[in-house]
């Protein structure tokens, strides 16, 4: 895998990833595929109109479901779904923290209940190792464990350090084995140290001495002040290799990556475009929309005027808000593909505006316009 920078405005940059599935052009926004596929979102959508150049799988779920046997049998996941741009694949290691009650977590892994049958599977960074390698993903996370917030000092200290022996067995672990269906896969470790600055620097510093095509900055989407999550990324970003893509997981708000790519982050996901666009929320370069609101009943003007996609301009406000209204599933899905349509071109503009060197006056205006309430 390979990234280049092609230009930097203040901190922000535009990069181009490369990998053996495509490339990918960065900023960028990765639509969240927990199960091998978008909630609510055909392929053909993620292609032509929301433009979509890499998608997310979870190992966690894709594990349980349909399980590594089948993923190995099919050839990956790209065989599995047909899609056939990059994935990236989470660790797993934040559903398991989310399943704080039936878990249990060791210096060997964690043993956790299934969501589904309550049977009892244990993940070690070796046996996560693999199960990326079966689904087949570009981009495979380090295994890492996910402080909650808040997080005592000593919690934050203890799950820096578990990370970092994890990353060490997960790096050596990846070393040893090769890609299963022929293509290359690369590693991402994984930042922690919850809210704590020195935490932060430490895990930081310890990622950057593995030798690693990306880096990532976990454990900021999980509750804590949005001041201190970009108080953080612009730290760390700070210290990781300049050369590498660095990627924000789990964040966020179309402000919340306005200011990060601002800090010097290259990637985000999010299930806020589309668990957002379910309940019948629109995010729109004038501002958000709650299409349930009466408001809009006799609104007969696009979605979007701006948007180049065909649903924004052939769908209006009024016909949208119907299908809610009645409980008609088009609604959900046609919200989906314009939040996340909205979410590409909006990192796409961010884009343009480091090539042309003047981010800070686009993203000023841009934050202020996307986070008004219509």
């Amino acid at each position: 895998m390979e990234f280049k920078i092609q230009n930097i405005s203040d901190k922000a940059r535009a990069g181009v990833l490369k990998t053996d599935h495509g490339e990918i052009k960065t900023p960028i926004f990765m639509p969240v595929g927990t199960l091998g596929a978008v909630k609510g979102v055909m392929f053909e959508n993620l292609r032509k109109d929301i433009k979509a150049q890499i998608i997310l799988g979870n190992t966690y779920h894709l594990y349980l479901r349909p399980g590594a046997e089948v993923l190995r049998e099919v050839g990956g996941l790209h065989n599995f779904n047909k899609w056939d741009r990059p994935i990236l694949t989470d660790s797993g290691g934040y559903q398991v923290y989310s399943l704080s009650k039936i878990r249990k977590i060791t210096d060997d892994g964690v043993i956790f209940q299934s969501h589904i049958d309550g049977s009892r599977h244990q993940f070690t960074p070796e046996n996560v190792m693999d199960m990326q390698r079966c689904i087949g993903a570009d981009i495979m996370m380090a295994f890492d464990e996910c402080a909650p917030f808040p997080a005592e000092r000593k919690y934050a200290e203890n799950s820096v350090k578990l990370t970092h022996k994890w990353l060490e067995r997960c790096y050596n672990h990846f070393s040893k084995t090769l890609p299963l269906y022929g293509h290359n896969q690369s590693l991402f470790p994984i930042v922690q140290g919850s809210v704590y600055e020195d935490l932060r620097e430490q895990s930081a510093k310890f990622v950057s001495q593995f030798d690693c095509p990306g880096f990532a900055i976990g454990g900021l989407s999980v509750g804590e002040p949005t001041d201190i999550m970009y108080k953080i990324t612009n730290l760390v970003c700070d210290i990781l290799p300049f050369e590498k893509p660095r990627y924000l997981m789990g964040v966020g708000t179309p402000a919340n990556i306005i200011r990060s790519i601002a800090n010097g982050v290259d990637m985000f996901d999010c299930v806020m475009p589309t668990r957002n666009g379910r309940n019948a929320m629109l995010f729109t370069r004038n501002g958000i929309i709650n299409i349930r609101n009466k408001k809009w009943e006799t609104d007969f003007s696009p979605i979007d005027e701006d948007s180049p996609v065909e649903i924004d301009k052939t769908t209006s406000k009024a016909y949208l808000r119907h299908l809610f209204v009645a409980g008609e599933m088009l609604g959900p899905i046609l919200a989906s593909i314009h939040n996340l349509a909205f979410y590409l071109r909006l990192v796409e503009e961010a884009r343009q505006a480091i090539i042309n060197n003047n981010y800070t006056e686009w993203a000023k205006i841009a934050e202020k316009q996307t986070m008004k309430r219509l």
